[in-house]
């Protein structure tokens, strides 16, 4: 049993596939460093991320498949799902193998299985779009938790910016402990430090503007004037607006 072991990051993925093509070896296992070696493996190669490697690799994939199917590769990786990593790697040996696309082959299980897991990402992006609430925060920064079940955060952040461009953000994703700041001008990654009082999915009242608390009220008061109680249909509900996103959600509170 050959075994690729590499710093599980997508770039050290492609550049897993480089190295696979000039050793003309190719692995039936992917382990992340620091993780135990299957007990048969034969061989390890341990991937030393390139990025010139991993960018002619990627290069070469979007020669051979479309726009769509590159972002379908990326919702994949993004879905964090035990052996997507090596459902990738297999998907792009098999485009590269093959004298025409395989992108529609859908007989074959690997190109169904990708299409698979790219829908239910791009499923919980929609979630995020729909349910992102941003609060504010005393410093006049709005500020949005989140926990996404996939690391879809890196989805909705174009979407964020052009929809919210004259207003300072963070979005977070406590689960993953990271998150993005916009500051009106570009957007980049950040860590807090201590993110443990936004696991309930409310900002801390002594963080929050001091009008914050009273809008929340208000909308609150509103959501509730509008609720038709002979129509309630809470598993109606639950199936569009799942239930782990309500302590996100004000009109929930």
């Amino acid at each position: 049993m050959i075994v690729f072991q590499y710093d599980k990051t997508f770039e050290g993925l492609l550049t897993a596939v480089f190295d696979a093509y000039s050793r003309r070896t190719f692995p039936e296992v992917l382990t992340g460093e620091g993780e135990p070696e299957p007990l048969f493996a034969s061989e390890v190669h341990r991937v030393i991320t390139d990025t010139d490697k991993s960018n002619r690799v990627w290069t070469g994939v979007q020669k051979k498949v479309s726009k769509v199917t590159c972002n379908m590769l990326m919702c994949v990786w993004l879905s964090e799902e035990p052996g997507s990593d090596m459902l990738i790697f297999r998907y792009i040996r098999k485009t590269f193998d093959a004298p025409f696309s395989i992108e529609t082959n859908f007989a074959d299980d690997d190109v169904l299985d990708v299409k698979k897991v790219a829908k239910k990402v791009g499923k919980e992006r929609h979630f995020l779009i729909m349910f992102v609430r941003f609060q504010k925060a005393a410093d006049d920064i709005w500020f949005a938790p989140v926990a996404p079940q996939c690391n879809a955060l890196p989805l909705v952040i174009n979407h964020f910016k052009e929809r919210f461009a004259n207003q300072k953000w963070v979005i977070y994703d406590t689960k993953r402990h990271y998150g993005y700041y916009y500051d009106l001008k570009r957007v980049e990654e950040i860590t807090l430090e201590d993110d443990n009082h936004l696991l309930q999915g409310k900002l801390d009242e002594n963080l929050m503007a001091q009008d914050e608390k009273l809008f929340q009220k208000l909308w609150q008061g509103y959501f509730k004037s509008l609720t038709i109680k002979e129509r309630i249909n809470p598993k109606f509900q639950r199936q569009h607006m799942p239930r782990r996103f309500w302590k996100y959600l004000t009109e929930k509170q």
